[in-house]
């Protein structure tokens, strides 16, 4: 491929994560640029939050509250107009705090005397005792004796929900600092709801995105501008940064791309869309932009582009989408390159401390590097999961020395060493040779990262990760039920969960496990049961943390694809030109999964606190339920036959 002189950006959207970059851009960037591209990268999605929460940005919330009337203030909004002067004299301190800036802040956060408190720190007494030994203070009660920045980040957070719950009452009732407009594009069939939103008046927030986008393209003068959206809560702004782009320069390409295209947008038909973006790219990017590139500089035909959406014929709707894919082989895992973060403000990304799950803070506390150690999954087999698409299906991996070099280039260009390794299921094989290398070379990192609780991991290797680095990892169990986890393809069973586990943690590793309910079939004595073996893994140590989440049917998976097999029947879609990827279902269990969702998530949280470990598991659901027919002892007898 020879090299392009096009200038490329790359731009992260609102809403992804504050605590660190979204790798897609960096991904992107450090490949382009490995091929004598000019591509630089930008998140608007941490620019909009620090802007908005700032002096002048809370100053701007407050203009658009005094136009409305004092009647149809919600609570919230009330409370924010009366503490006005406080928190325009807190929210620099604490968002310098936040990124790290100024620890000293901290004292001052902890005394509960500092920051104005709204309704979200009413979440706090939740965790009150009046017999705790900590003197009433929720905060150690909850996760024993806290230290005091991570005390402080919590309610630092807390302050930072209270003024997004302003926001949203206030200004755009579509804000949420990762689910931004998610409603507008999730799984939605037609384009009209998004194309509405896009031509009504702008808000505050709209306004400032647009402010954000004109600096960032002034600065770089870009030609081509890529626009990666990962979740459906990213895609509103995404279409209104390329509304700006198109409005001022039109000659200016733009690209969209991302997980949210590769799952959702599969069969886009919707012409529309092309009144914002150029192009529309599936799966791995880095073959249809280096297509593309070519393209834009005539030395491709339209013909010959890689896994492309583009328009033909009129504007507009009168158009018509094409779908274009010269067959060329993949670029190899090996030869992606080197993320790179260069052009992300690293010192300025917000440190939150928001859900007090041990697993679940490592997503929002501290800024971790993503890497991915191989690309797809080495199991593929899974019946929830849409193993049919390339980022699942198609599985290549890289040396550990390479892996190990793009670790120590990533270490040298942000002087960071945590890493969050973010594929599907890290392969046993590659880990151990990953630790090895590290080991070798002796570099020191921290990460953490997802897996397949096979047998393949065994104390030996759980030691030989902790000695590498590793202080937690994620699983899933999905229905701790031996006869669903047959029927979703899982390919492991309770008891070797409960073992795996258990070498993780005497090796010093955090074990968090994904959990499921509502698969097609579970019958409530399923949900009962794999609510006993929860309670027992926790009671023997064998995971620290936990989060249960209802099924969801995709297009994609194997469920959605051969529903029969699973003894469901799929819900017929609408007719589809725009997103496509959740399908109801009808399963003739009939039971009421949202009861019993309540009741897990209720029993979770407390297990996690280690409350109720010793008690029946019938007491956390309404109504009557059958007994356990797991064997109190079960996980006890699968550890010592270990």
């Amino acid at each position: 491929m020879v090299s392009s002189s096009l200038r490329v950006l790359s731009l992260i959207p609102p809403m992804t994560q504050l605590n660190t970059p979204y790798p897609s851009t960096a991904y992107i960037t450090g490949f382009l640029r490995s091929r004598q591209v000019p591509a630089v990268q930008e998140d608007l999605a941490l620019a909009l939050v620090l802007r908005l929460f700032s002096v002048e940005g809370l100053q701007a919330i407050r203009e658009r509250i005094d136009a409305i009337p004092p009647k149809k203030r919600s609570a919230q909004v009330h409370g924010f107009v009366e503490q006005f002067e406080r928190y325009l004299a807190t929210i620099t301190p604490t968002i310098a705090f936040l990124q790290g800036r100024d620890s000293t802040v901290s004292h001052r956060i902890c005394s509960r005397n500092f920051l104005p408190e709204g309704a979200r720190f009413a979440s706090l007494e939740v965790y009150v005792d009046p017999d705790d030994p900590y003197g009433g203070d929720p905060l150690a009660w909850a996760f024993g004796a806290l230290g005091q920045q991570d005390r402080a980040r919590h309610l630092a957070t807390l302050y930072l929900n209270d003024i997004s719950d302003v926001l949203r009452d206030a200004v755009d009732a579509r804000f949420e600092f990762v689910r931004y407009a998610e409603s507008l594009a999730m799984s939605q069939p037609t384009f009209e709801p998004l194309a509405k939103a896009l031509a009504a008046k702008p808000s505050l927030v709209d306004d400032i995105l647009q402010t954000l986008t004109i600096e960032a393209i002034e600065r770089h003068q870009p030609e081509l501008v890529l626009l990666s959206v990962p979740f459906p809560g990213s895609v509103y702004a995404a279409f209104r940064i390329a509304q700006t782009i198109k409005a001022r320069w039109p000659n200016i390409k733009t690209a969209l791309g991302g997980g949210f295209v590769n799952t959702e947008l599969r069969e886009l038909k919707e012409p529309r869309v092309f009144d914002y973006f150029d192009f529309v790219t599936l799966d791995d990017g880095e073959k249809p932009i280096l297509a593309l590139l070519e393209h834009l500089q005539s030395k491709r035909s339209t013909s010959r582009l890689v896994r492309t959406f583009v328009r033909e014929g009129g504007p507009g709707e009168t158009g018509t989408v094409r779908y274009v894919n010269m067959m060329e082989a993949d670029i190899p895992f090996e030869e992606v390159g080197t993320p790179t973060w260069d052009g992300l403000p690293i010192e300025r990304y917000l440190s939150l401390l928001d859900m007090l799950n041990p697993m679940h803070r490592l997503w929002s506390d501290g800024r971790w590097n993503k890497l991915t150690v191989a690309h797809g999954c080495y199991w593929k087999k899974c019946s929830f999961c849409d193993v049919t698409l390339d980022y699942i299906s198609r599985y290549e991996t890289a040396s550990a020395e390479t892996l190990v070099d793009r670790i120590e280039a990533i270490i040298a260009e942000t002087g960071q060493t945590g890493f969050h390794f973010v594929d599907e299921a890290a392969p046993p094989k590659m880990l151990r040779a990953l630790a090895e290398e590290l080991l070798r070379r002796n570099v020191a990192i921290s990460w953490w990262g997802n897996i397949r609780f096979e047998k393949s991991f065994t104390p030996e290797l759980c030691q030989l990760l902790a000695d590498s680095g590793c202080i937690a990892i994620s699983g899933g169990l999905e229905v701790a039920s031996d006869r669903l986890l047959k029927l979703m393809k899982k390919g492991v069973s309770v008891e070797q969960v409960a073992r795996v586990t258990q070498g993780f943690t005497e090796a010093g590793i955090l074990v968090h496990a994904y959990l499921m309910y509502g698969f097609p079939t579970q019958t409530v004595q399923d949900t009962v049961d794999a609510l006993e073996y929860v309670r027992q893994l926790f009671d023997n140590g064998c995971i620290q943390s936990g989060f249960f989440h209802r099924f969801a049917c995709t297009v994609h998976s194997p469920v959605g694809q051969n529903p029969k097999e699973y003894g469901v029947q799929l819900v017929p879609l609408p007719e589809v030109s725009f997103a496509k990827n959740d399908v109801g279902f009808i399963d003739p269990t009939g039971v009421d999964h949202d009861a019993m969702g309540e009741a897990l998530n209720k029993a979770l949280y407390n297990y996690m606190h280690g409350i109720a470990l010793d008690e029946d598991v019938r007491r956390w659901f309404y109504g009557r339920v059958p007994r356990p027919r797991v064997p109190r002892n079960f996980i006890e007898r699968a550890l010592s036959s270990r």
